[in-house]
């Protein structure tokens, strides 16, 4: 019961964070509060704005569906919704991700926070691309590791949201709390990805039996 909760509770925040973009599309006061945090130079660049709202759009639509492919009930009762949303979230992955290191540059709160930001991108890209070219060699078993690893760093997402009310409680600060979760929230992520390859009866699924 336990795991079927943890199961529960993880599609539920992936859906939910997944979803949350689309509020940048129907609600002003989004678009308000990133305005008086990017500034409103940084917000009338067209490369920006397009590079943040495909970023946003397709990296929710990433996390949104990416969960479904560790089910294995659906990857041996439906193997083509498999492979077609294995290919939704790798093109989704492709173009939030390249987005997703260019806008990590203009990060708020300088070098650290655009490292960390910027890194975050680039793993996401790497260990997709590998997933990618692993399965297209039929490897299965390396293609659902490292699918593991790009869905653990696609999670910062949801991990950045739990992260950032702690730090700011923490620190009181924005700027310095900011800094640390551009890196807390993926690095762990692959720490718990890596400690689920070391289960393999239980880790390549991530779901329940």
């Amino acid at each position: 019961m336990a795991s079927k909760a943890c199961w529960v509770l993880f599609a539920a925040l992936c859906l939910a964070v997944g979803l949350y973009p689309s509020c940048y599309f129907l609600e002003a006061s989004n678009v308000s509060g990133l305005r008086a945090m990017k500034g409103g130079e940084l917000l009338a660049d067209p490369a920006w704005n397009a590079a943040f709202y495909t970023h946003i759009a397709l990296g929710g639509l990433a996390l949104a569906i990416g969960w479904t492919q560790f089910v294995a009930r659906l990857r041996l009762a439906r193997p083509g919704a498999h492979r077609l949303l294995g290919k939704v979230y790798v093109g989704a992955v492709f173009l939030s991700g390249l987005a997703g290191v260019y806008v990590g540059f203009f990060a708020t709160g300088g070098v650290i926070a655009a490292a960390g930001f910027v890194s975050l991108g680039a793993v996401w890209l790497s260990t997709t691309a590998s997933a990618w070219w692993l399965v297209m060699r039929r490897r299965f078993e390396a293609h659902r590791l490292m699918m593991t690893y790009s869905y653990s760093v696609c999670f910062a997402a949801v991990t950045l949201r739990l992260w950032m009310p702690v730090l700011m409680h923490a620190l009181g600060d924005f700027i310095p709390a900011y800094r640390i979760v551009a890196w807390l929230c993926w690095v762990p992520n692959l720490g718990v990805a890596y400690l689920l390859s070391r289960r393999p009866s239980r880790a390549p699924e991530l779901a329940p039996s």
